[in-house]
């Protein structure tokens, strides 16, 4: 897959002409805005935004909390980094943009991760899980790593955790995304991964609404509250039987001498018990 074309004689544009898309994998973040509104107010504008020329038109790229910090302070052009590329090309300038840049929130980390894998694996079909394998069972396999390992050694985590997060930014939709962000309890990491194990949409979206509510702390306890909603949780246990359950265990790993030791010292409860009934 070719590159994006930096267009390096445009270097600013007006901020009239930038024209922002519905379908951006992050809105920009009002913290971050008044953030940014101060600090250029302080010290200008130093990073250029992102931008990709389709026809005669200027399309946002990357930048958006800058783009509308410098929309309200009143600014009238903005520095760019202008680019000839296609769709997928910008996604991908978007997504190492931010990955790269600072921290994500471990919910947009899970989005972008999704899209990057996405992108990813159209650019190298041949890394996608299945393909991969059965080239190596051909022995045509070649040394380009798959996504989740890419990601898994750029950040020295496992590949597992990767494939996790990723799936999480998969399986939410648009709006369950939207939602979490307006959740009061920051969504951390173990609620990402949770989350990314759940097959059922129904019971993702009974999550989702349990930790924006505030009703479940976490995505494990948000879990439990849908099975046992739904009646899939595990009845309750019987305590006579988990304590006879426990003793059988413990009889079985021990040795014969030790069983011996052990009938000799509570015979007199044996034969108490088998006297009066005692439960």
């Amino acid at each position: 897959m070719s590159e994006p074309k930096l267009i390096a004689s445009v270097r600013e544009l007006p901020l009239a002409d930038i024209e922002v898309g519905t379908d951006r994998v992050r809105p920009y973040s009002e913290t971050a805005v008044q953030t940014l509104i101060q600090v250029i107010q302080e010290y200008g504008f130093t990073v250029p935004i992102i931008v990709r020329k389709k026809a005669r038109k200027w399309i946002l790229v990357d930048g958006g909390n800058r783009l509308e910090a410098m929309q309200r302070i009143g600014a009238e052009s903005i520095a760019v980094r202008a680019y000839h590329c296609t769709e997928n090309q910008a996604l991908g300038l978007e997504i190492s943009s931010n990955l790269a840049g600072n921290a994500l929130s471990p919910l947009d980390d899970a989005v972008f991760l999704a899209q990057w894998r996405r992108v990813y694996e159209e650019a190298h079909p041949e890394t996608r899980k299945g393909v991969a394998g059965g080239k190596a069972r051909q022995g045509t396999a070649d040394d380009k790593l798959s996504f989740a390992a890419l990601v898994a050694e750029k950040r020295s985590t496992s590949v597992r955790q990767v494939q996790r997060v990723a799936k999480a930014g998969e399986v939410l939709t648009r709006d369950e995304v939207s939602r979490l962000r307006l959740s009061p309890k920051r969504i951390a990491n173990t609620d990402i991964e949770t989350i990314g194990k759940i097959t059922e949409n129904e019971e993702r979206a009974f999550v989702v609404k349990s930790l924006v509510s505030g009703e479940a702390k976490n995505a494990s306890t948000a879990r439990k509250l849908y099975a046992a909603e739904t009646g899939n949780a595990p009845g309750p246990v019987d305590p006579v039987d988990a304590e006879f359950q426990a003793l059988l265990k413990a009889w079985g790993r021990a040795r014969k001498s030790a069983r011996a030791r052990f009938i000799d010292h509570i015979g007199n409860d044996l034969l108490e018990m088998q006297e009066g009934g005692d439960d």
